[in-house]
């Protein structure tokens, strides 16, 4: 029965993702529906949480739990970014081979990353594949087809997991995401699937091709041999790994060669089969050696047996062929069936994700760009209308237009004037203004406040942070808050500016309130307040006036172009726009967004025909108001001998001027209180975010500390001091034993250590893979296989190649049983005990 190693699951801790999730969604998605997103989170919670209880369960079942969120991680990594500076959720795993040793290195490693979740997933998704395919039926074609597959997709995964997982892992991994490790596990899973890959051919391929699947199982075993036993590994595996895949590389081998003699019987080379057979049989015996208890070819080791003796009695009395060195003889060929799988970019075939309905954050990133682009646009090209109609009003009012043309009798007031006052009542007059400048101060106020206490919470986290930096020093390795709050601190930055820019424009609004104060309080007043306050003049009649009639045909002109210009505004303003579907399809296809290109093309083609609209506008209004001045000129050449009018003409001027003040100075405060109500939120998102990143900050700071405080606690403070001479005992006592030579559980645990620093054995009761001092001399023919330049791998824990194996170890003199102490095997197994200077070589005598 074939045996197969499952890479055991790594361990994770529940963590809560909904508050972290839904703060970052409220913030930073502000027009997202809560429906939306709640039941979603809720959701993802529940199947990160299934993931902990289900991938227990050695079934395809279990496996599909993994793959669904994997792909929810893969499809919210554009959407909601968890990390140190964003979404702050530390997620924290446990190194897959943790055996709770103190020499056993790091043994969790908690990151708040989604990347590191998703790698750590994906471990955890290769590792259940090898558990399935260590538990199929191993007997049956279709459970060798389904253990083949999921070994290959579990190299492949662990061979990714290698390239990426230094970059992924801020912090020094642990042992099971070192390079060397996930390099080993993908070796191993594709030498498990070559196997896998054998036992089938076994059961209806021709000969010819056994051999060669059969002796690419033993090298990819080799390979995986080699890479485990790295001096960095050796403490890491389970006990039993490496004599199963020295074993399997040895059996492998003889099996290969045992089936190149049944081709060679075929071919009627009866010397040929006898000299394979022989070296099988030796092959065999060596994985014997290796394997002990963990051997488990005896079925094949009898069959190899049989064949030897059946072919020497036949060449013995009936072929007399001539057997060859196995040396002599050509190599075996090799077939790599088994090839590590492309992890693919998604598992599960029924995933649905959870967060549809947000967009990816370069998306979303890239339509606030866009919404910017279109506000600078609209915001300029309104402004050059507003300027332009503000000029127009100015060159007006400065010619009295159209009050001298209503001020006939010089006793009433213009028509004009009076429909000018009602507007500027029905808005509200005077007070409407003096409430919008009241309440800018504490607009502004609050907003400040608050952005005073964000810079206030960033600076006392990082002040928190240099003072543990500086006591700790190298010991405290979380990233430095300087790096991570940069973000924040641009942003508080950005807001700080834009306040400063805001105070100026308040300054300008306010002095223009003061120029246009008098003429807007006069027409805020009734009608006949008006009137009084008015000086009369002796006007004269403009019915019969050319002039007249010409300037009332340009007036009716200047509120046509007003009025185009209002139309002209509001197209600009409710201009429709689908970015975001262009963004999408955009990043779905080049895996990016062009934002500027696509952002410049969308508006060239809606706001180009309303610029030329703006263009054309200013156009006429300068050729109109050369015509205006032009005829105004006659006008007033022909009222020039009247100078009785000329305070009337002048206090019209002023009301016409602060009818244009007035509205000049509605829009402007309007526009300043919409501008600090809509920042206040935004301050307020700000707020939020860095009140999170510093709650996160400081239940991480304890963590860490509490994680010191036990490891300076576990430290040894050092060696006692020596005795003093008074207080040994006389020299004609007898003298008590050594601690060195007392086999008690405190030099156990040394010796284990001494020996596993120093490259011997593994502790009492774990063999010490030293063949050189237990195996016998390897089978003839070893040099023939030459996939490391001679031989097998050239490791201490296994022999050399046949004839350059030297009489003792290359390092550290003779074998430790000729080093004065006795090296007893351990019970039913071929192995010494470790070998440490300084302790007896015997199992300990427990009382």
């Amino acid at each position: 029965m074939a045996t197969f190693l499952a890479v055991p699951l790594k361990q994770t801790y529940e963590v809560d993702v909904v508050k972290p999730f839904r703060s970052f969604i409220q913030n930073t998605f502000s027009s997202a529906n809560p429906d939306d997103y709640n039941t979603a989170i809720s959701e993802f919670s529940k199947l990160r949480n299934l993931t902990i209880t289900k991938s227990v369960d050695k079934h395809e079942s279990a496996l599909e739990v993994l793959y669904r969120y994997y792909d929810q991680l893969t499809a919210i990594e554009n959407k909601l970014p968890v990390s140190e500076n964003q979404i702050r959720i530390q997620f924290k795993w446990r190194d897959a081979f943790d055996k709770d040793s103190f020499f056993a290195g790091k043994n969790t490693l908690s990151i708040a990353s989604g990347a590191y979740e998703k790698v750590c997933v994906l471990f955890n998704i290769a590792a259940l594949m090898s558990q399935i395919g260590e538990v199929q039926n191993h007997e049956s074609d279709e459970g060798l087809k389904t253990s083949a597959k999921y070994f290959q997709q579990a190299a492949g995964i662990f061979g990714q997991l290698k390239d990426s997982s230094l970059s992924i892992c801020t912090q020094d991994p642990t042992p099971d995401f070192a390079p060397d490790t996930l390099n080993a596990l993908a070796a191993l899973m594709l030498a498990q699937g070559q196997e896998a890959i054998y036992r089938k051919a076994v059961m209806g391929m021709k000969e010819a091709m056994v051999v060669k699947i059969a002796f690419q199982a033993q090298e990819l075993y080799a390979d995986a041999m080699k890479l485990m036993q790295l001096p960095s590994l050796k403490e890491l595996w389970p006990r039993d790994w490496l004599p199963v895949v020295a074993t399997k590389q040895a059996a492998f081998h003889a099996m290969a060669e045992f089936y190149q003699g049944v081709v060679a019987q075929k071919a009627k080379s009866y010397g040929e089969q006898i000299s394979r057979l022989r070296h099988a049989k030796e092959l065999m015996a060596a994985a014997v050696t290796r394997g002990g208890m963990n051997f488990n070819f005896k079925n094949e080791q009898a069959k190899i047996q049989r064949e030897l003796d059946a072919a020497q009695k036949d060449n013995d009395f009936i072929y007399h062929d001539i057997i060859p060195d196995v040396k002599t003889l050509p190599g075996l060929g090799r077939a790599a069936v088994s090839k590590p799988l492309p992890v693919p970019s998604k598992f599960s075939s029924s995933f649905v994700d959870l967060f549809e309905k947000i967009v990816p954050i370069p998306v979303y990133d890239a339509v606030n760009v866009f919404e910017g682009r279109r506000s600078q646009v609209t915001s300029m090209e309104i402004g050059r209308l507003q300027e332009q109609t503000n000029l127009m009003n100015s060159v007006l009012t400065s010619l009295n237009l159209p009050a001298a043309l209503e001020d006939a009798g010089g006793d009433k007031v213009p028509q004009s004037v009076l429909d000018k006052a009602q507007q500027i009542r029905d808005m509200g007059g005077m007070q409407y203004l003096e409430r919008l400048m009241s309440d800018l101060p504490e607009l502004l106020t609050r907003n400040r406040e608050i952005l005073d206490e964000c810079i206030r919470m960033l600076d006392e986290e990082e002040k928190s942070d240099k003072q543990l930096k500086d006591q700790f020093k190298e010991r405290w390795t979380r990233t430095p808050s300087a790096q991570l709050t940069k973000p924040m601190r641009e942003e508080s930055g950005k807001y700080k500016n834009i306040l400063d820019t805001a105070i100026n424009a308040d300054k300008i609004v306010q002095d223009k309130y003061g120029n246009h104060r008098n003429a807007i309080a006069l027409l805020s007043k009734p009608t006949h307040e008006i009137e009084k306050a008015l000086p009369s003049g002796g006007g004269g009649s403009s019915a019969s006036n050319p002039a007249a009639k010409e300037l009332r045909k340009m007036m009716e002109e200047v509120e046509s172009i007003k009025a185009e210009r209002e139309v002209i505004e509001s197209e600009l303003r409710e201009a429709k726009f689908d970015m975001a579907g262009k963004f999408m399809a955009a990043l779905s296809a080049d895996g990016l967004v062009n934002e500027e290109a696509l952002s410049s093309e969308e508006l060239d083609r809606v706001y180009g025909p309303l610029r030329q609209q703006v263009v054309d506008s200013c156009q006429r209004q300068e050729m109109l108001m050369a015509r205006i001045q032009n005829t105004n000129t006659q006008f007033t050449q022909s009222n020039a001998s009247n100078q009785s009018a000329a305070q009337r003409e002048a206090m019209l001027k002023d009301l016409a001027a602060g009818y244009d003040g007035f509205m000049g100075l509605k829009g402007n405060l309007e526009e300043g209180t919409k501008f600090y109500n809509d920042l206040t939120p935004l301050l307020l998102k700000l707020q939020n975010k860095i009140g999170d990143f510093c709650f996160a900050r400081k239940t991480e700071k304890e963590e860490l500390m509490s994680d010191l405080q036990k490891t300076i606690a576990r430290q040894p403070s050092g060696p006692p001091p020596a005795a003093p001479t008074y207080q040994q005992p006389a020299s004609s006592a007898p003298s008590a034993p050594s601690s060195s030579s007392q086999p008690n559980a405190q030099n156990y645990d040394s010796a284990t250590t001494s020996s596993s620093r120093h490259g011997g054995g593994q502790g009492w009761g774990q063999p010490a893979y030293s063949y050189s001092q237990t195996m016998p001399p390897m089978p003839s023919g070893y040099s023939s296989y030459n996939p490391y330049m001679g031989g097998y791998p050239q490791h201490q824990a296994y022999p050399p190649a046949p004839g350059n194996q030297p009489p003792y170890p290359t390092q550290g003199g003779p074998p430790p049983s000729q080093q004065g102490y006795p090296a007893p095997p351990y019970p039913n197994q071929g192995y010494p005990y470790p070998t440490a200077p300084g302790y007896p070589q015997q199992p300990p005598q427990w009382r």
